[in-house]
């Protein structure tokens, strides 16, 4: 586990910015948040790039990224 220096609860704060920014996708079921994993729930698969997309979107207007090699 790496903390920031001087930041004693960044989790819990990166954990709420998380799920104010996503807060209508994770109220409807489509969407769930654990600190810096987004899981996207949905049954069919264009449903689920749109979700996907609309996730990105928000973490890109907000200043945070996706690590794209991390993921198949």
């Amino acid at each position: 586990m790496m903390m920031f220096l001087g930041l004693t609860s960044s989790l819990a704060m990166f954990q709420t910015m998380i799920n104010g920014l996503l807060r209508d996708l994770i109220n409807i079921g489509n969407v769930a948040a654990f600190i810096d994993d987004v899981i996207v729930g949905i049954e069919t698969e264009g449903g689920h790039d749109k979700i996907v997309a609309e996730v990105i979107k928000r973490l890109e207007e907000n200043d945070l990224y996706v690590k794209l090699e991390k993921y198949k």
